[in-house]
């Protein structure tokens, strides 16, 4: 990667990985894109131009102004928010993918997307959920990341773009705000924890989800995009995740600093029936065998971090 445009730059994912690349590539290697603008760090700290991915031109125009060699197409609507608006995101989602995929293989650049761990089903196995495996979602999210997925095959094997993916699960992170996910309960809860000392979970005690802290998807995705291409046989997409929990196990991390933290429940139906269609765990051994993936992150390392920085960050604010 040498050049690289990045889509839904100020999301969850985006708004940190323009940072992590600009970092270790160059600030004006990265082109940051988003449909709004406004003071975020990815506006300020290198080029960015405003875009709507549904404007396939627009983005061919932007591609080639910048001379990209990569795109790292980041936007969507995210599963809660896509079930309330399922056309939208279908739309959304998938148009915009085929936008991107469309100036990659014009241009003959290399191509990434995330797939989710929402690309799996009830008719998925639960437990360490195989590479390969059923995948019929039941919620539009689902749908378009599991079309998503084969789309980018069908541009690689057809036309021999280099795309890649990662099926992510929950990412928590203390800098980006939720983005309508159902794993978001857990960023909420640290944000509570710190803030409040107590949260109400949407999501029922014993509902186990993979999480993956935010640093080690960045690490991952970089590494993937890294890797040589020989090597990968499973390209769109490749399970990962750091860790599986449910809302109990997230609380006692958090007790274990703020032992008065408190938790209880109010069950959203939604969000709890879109997390019961998920997997409880991933396996992940393809990731760590085509490419060395492997997390530095698990729950206890995570949780110390995530209240550290949390701490720092509302005592600034207060």
């Amino acid at each position: 990667m040498e050049k690289i445009l990045v889509t839904g730059a100020l999301g969850q994912i985006g708004s940190e990985l323009v940072s992590h690349l600009r970092n270790r590539y160059g600030a004006d290697q990265v082109l940051a894109t988003d449909i709004r603008t406004g003071d975020y760090e990815a506006v300020r700290s290198g080029p960015f131009d405003l875009l709507d991915v549904m404007d396939g031109q627009a983005m061919m125009d932007a591609a080639k102004r910048h001379g990209v060699d990569t795109i790292l197409h980041l936007a969507a609507l995210l599963s809660a928010t896509a079930e309330a608006k399922p056309l939208l995101a279908w739309n959304l989602n998938m148009g915009g993918l085929s936008n991107a995929l469309e100036v990659a293989r014009e241009l003959g650049c290399a191509f990434f997307s995330p797939s989710s761990i929402g690309a799996f089903g009830p008719g998925t196995p639960k437990e360490h959920t195989p590479q390969d495996t059923v995948q019929r979602p039941t919620t539009m999210y689902g749908v378009s990341k599991v079309a998503g997925e084969l789309l980018c095959d069908y541009y690689h094997q057809k036309y021999g773009v280099d795309t890649r993916s990662l099926r992510f699960p929950g990412l928590i992170s203390y800098s980006a705000p939720p983005g309508g996910g159902t794993t978001d309960y857990a960023v909420d809860m640290y944000v509570e924890a710190v803030t409040k000392g107590r949260y109400t979970s949407y999501i029922s005690a014993g509902t186990y989800l993979d999480m993956m802290y935010l640093p080690d998807a960045l690490d991952a995705i970089v590494q993937l995009m890294e890797a040589d291409p020989a090597r990968l046989r499973h390209r769109n997409a490749f399970n990962v995740t750091a860790m599986s929990v449910d809302p109990e196990a997230v609380a006692a991390a958090i007790r274990r600093h703020i032992p008065g933290f408190a938790l209880d429940y109010r069950v959203d139906p939604v969000r709890q029936a879109i997390a019961e269609s998920w997997p409880d765990s991933l396996d992940c051994s393809a990731a760590a065998e085509e490419w060395g993936f492997s997390p530095a992150y698990d729950l206890e390392r995570m949780t110390q971090d995530m209240l550290d920085h949390l701490s720092a960050l509302y005592k600034k604010i207060g």
